[in-house]
């Protein structure tokens, strides 16, 4: 892939970024020059007033527009989507809108590109605002044509009164590329589902293309004038998040003669920087620096004896309803699941401009907006002093390194007065990651003899989220602190039990201190494939305790018609008639069904799996995914969607584990840190469970902790073993066999 090497922002002009002429754009350029009569409406950071309609929508002369939206592209589909949102109220065909890059000063704040909230927060947003639009503008066409309201028609930003064609007014002609400089008035009609053209169909991904090609510009390819190239070096793994390493010496002297690569340090933050890129990677790789590494985790082998020790407080999370009468049949159930890694196809890159009095960040950070106040406090800039613009890279699947990257490329552009791109390395990508944090889960769950449930209890051990970055860390000093919102996020009461009427639900939080354990985040599906690992096993025992198949036993309890819609939708795509499959030769097959959802939505899955009792491994054959996420505006993404989870829970289910010593991470390869490949992908078939009346939910994630509970299931169907740890690794595979 050629990258983009752009000498000055000036070079930059309207005709080479719209080559597709009036076609949805999303711009990696350095500064956009769409976003300039945006930025020239809006003002200084921190931005557009969400209140006023210019802040979302610019109608130009040709009648045209382009849609302001915060949620950012990270491969999911929302820059189709949210236009399409748009195009549908304001009556405007796909051809006719385009968006811009997210920028912080020019794009509005919708909140943060995590928890599937793009459409699902986005849409009412988005759709709000260009219903006012679309009803400021039949106002001015009513005014122009001398003709009521009710009279008038709107197609492709044409307006015309109904039975007189030759009396028609453009949107163009009525606004083109002037500010509407009116507020939102919350009295706007929106468009009644029954009428949708847009919403709902299948528009194609106009940044598909490029993507397939090769010719996509991605973080990693953007460039500036005088721009250094620069490596960070750090122990190759990390320890305890609040024993960070320190640096004890340096010897300055071992990369002389790798071009002008130089050190660049502040405290215990170490880098090279160099005009070349490659001498910049060879003086990383040949520096020497003595270290002091703390013994700060246990070994991986130790990892869940460790959690269990190091409970820092016990919290009773949620306690409702009373026991049922009548408990005939019982089960507990443990699982422990590993730390797993974001793992991102290319390591994370960003690139910096700071001055003295501003900066400018490129980076593919989820939250633009909560990025630009973490560079303010680092650079010691004022937060409106500080632009961060979204620049797509490879996919992130929750909060991978992005934002530490960018810490890291400002301050480093601070220290050099020029531009820095900072680019990791895959060792300082799997060693210094964020990752999904381990989880130990216990489930005990009774029902009556008809097969009634009568009561649920979660029992979870999870430490929190990191709340400081490691850039930041090491050369700031901060302390380690976990997520404010919170101590700890071990039980999730959509998933632990939501799916199902239950008389009684109690869940528990086993605390463990953040700073004692690897850095963690949220990764896709935060822990809810663990929780329902956990839970869903413990239904699919209780079921058979109870003499009912695993799906009926679900529609006996089942929570409320949304849950029974997509568990009825997974059973008859799959053509199910129980867990039981035929062997095939000497490999064992099985047929699961679980349930799950992350925050928002509904999703069910059910998984055939194949395993080989000889050599222990588990082959996922086919996998079945559910979704309802309400009003579903593009089924393309949103199969996409479902597609794309799957993958990542038969990678996640069979092989992907962070392993460690008391030093620090030992995965820091994708020899060491094994991802599915395409030999391993199952045959998907996404199922869409459409309602067009109702708000759109999640789709980016929810149907992943259903994968996970299927596919254990399933290997119970197979083989009469539950597993209770996962990956599926042929070796805990035959010990569980043999036992």
């Amino acid at each position: 892939m050629s990258g983009a090497r752009l000498s000055s922002p000036a070079e930059l002009t309207r005709r080479g970024l719209l080559k597709a002429g009036g076609a949805l754009l999303v711009g990696f350029a350095l500064i956009d020059p769409l976003a300039r009569p945006a930025r020239a409406q809006f003002g200084p950071p921190p931005g557009p007033d969400r209140e006023k309609i210019d802040s979302w929508i610019i109608i130009h002369a040709d009648s045209t527009a382009t849609v302001l939206i915060g949620f950012v592209e990270l491969g999911q589909g929302a820059t189709t989507a949210l236009p399409q949102v748009a195009a549908e109220e304001l009556d405007l065909d796909m051809d006719q809108v385009r968006v811009v890059a997210h920028e912080t000063e020019v794009t509005p704040f919708q909140g943060g590109t995590y928890s599937s909230s793009a459409i699902a927060n986005g849409r009412p947003q988005v759709q709000r605002a260009a219903a006012e639009a679309r009803a400021e503008l039949l106002r001015r066409a009513s005014q122009h044509l001398g003709a009521p309201l009710a009279d008038l028609a709107t197609a492709r930003g044409v307006v015309s009164v109904r039975g007189d064609g030759g009396r028609q007014v453009t949107y163009g002609q009525l606004l083109g590329d002037r500010p509407f400089e009116i507020s939102m008035t919350g009295e706007a009609p929106l468009k009644n589902p029954s009428a949708y053209r847009i919403v709902g169909q299948r528009a194609a991904r106009p940044d598909l293309a490029e993507k397939v090609m090769g010719h996509r510009t991605y973080v990693q390819h953007l460039r500036l004038p005088q721009m250094l190239h620069a490596r960070i070096v750090r122990p190759r793994g990390q320890g305890a998040f609040g024993a960070p390493p320190r640096l004890l010496a340096l010897d300055e002297a071992s990369i002389a003669g790798m071009g002008d690569a130089r050190v660049v340090r502040e405290n215990d933050f170490l880098a090279i920087v160099a005009s070349r890129e490659w001498d910049a990677v060879r003086a990383a790789r040949a520096l020497r620096a003595e270290w002091d590494i703390p013994a700060s985790l246990p070994d991986s082998a130790d990892l869940y004896n460790a959690m269990r020790r190091g409970v820092a407080a016990v919290q009773v999370v949620l306690e409702e309803g009373t026991p049922g009468e009548g408990s005939v049949h019982s089960v507990r159930f443990a699982a422990e699941t590993p730390y797993q890694a974001h793992a991102t196809m290319a390591p994370n890159c960003a690139l910096a401009d700071v001055k003295a009095d501003g900066a400018r960040v490129w980076a593919s950070s989820q939250d633009i907006y909560a990025l630009r106040g973490s560079l303010a406090r680092l650079l010691g800039l004022d937060p409106l002093a500080v632009t961060v613009q979204f620049a797509e890279g490879s996919g992130t699947y929750g909060h991978s390194l992005y934002d530490d990257v960018a810490l890291g490329a400002a301050l480093l552009s601070q220290k050099m007065g020029v531009p820095v791109r900072l680019q990791y390395e895959r060792a300082d990508e799997h060693g210094w990651d964020t990752f999904g944090p381990a989880h130990i889960g216990e489930v005990a769950i009774a029902c009556d003899a008809a097969g009634k449930l009568t009561s649920y209890s979660y029992d979870g051990w999870q430490h929190s989220w990191a709340f400081v970055e490691t850039t930041e860390q090491m050369a700031r000093g901060t302390p380690a602190r976990g997520w404010p919102m919170g101590p700890s996020r071990s039980v999730n009461p959509a998933v632990c039990g939501g799916m199902y009427a239950l008389p009684y639900r109690k869940l528990t939080d086993h605390v463990l201190a953040t700073e004692e354990w690897p850095r963690g985040a949220w990764l896709r599906s935060p822990l809810d494939l663990s929780f329902t690992f956990a839970s869903e096993q413990a239904v699919d025992v209780l079921a058979a305790q109870a003499g009912l198949d695993p799906v009926a036993f679900r529609r006996l309890n089942i929570a409320d018609a949304r849950w029974l819609g997509v568990l009825d939708a997974a059973a008859e795509a799959s053509g199910w008639t129980g867990p039981e499959l035929p062997p095939s030769g000497s490999l064992l097959r099985g047929r699961g069904v679980g349930l799950g959802t992350h925050l928002k939505g509904w999703g069910a899955a059910v998984a055939d799996v194949e395993v080989d009792p000889e050599s222990g491994r588990v082959r996922i054959l086919h996998i079945w995914g559910a979704l309802d996420a309400g009003c579903t505006v593009n089924p393309d993404i949103v199969d996409a969607q479902i597609t794309g989870q799957l993958v990542q829970t038969v990678s996640r289910m069979l092989l992907e584990e962070v392993h460690f010593t008391p030093q620090g991470v030992t995965t820091l390869d994708w020899n060491s840190y094994k991802v599915a490949r395409f030999s391993d992908c199952p045959e998907i078939t996404p199922v869409i469970v459409q309602h067009l009346d109702q708000p759109s939910s999640g789709a980016g994630e929810e149907v992943m902790a259903a994968a996970s509970a299927a596919i254990a299931n399933a290997f119970h169907a197979a083989t009469g073993k539950r597993m209770a740890t996962f990956p599926f690794t042929p070796e805990r595979v035959r010990a569980v066999l043999a036992g």
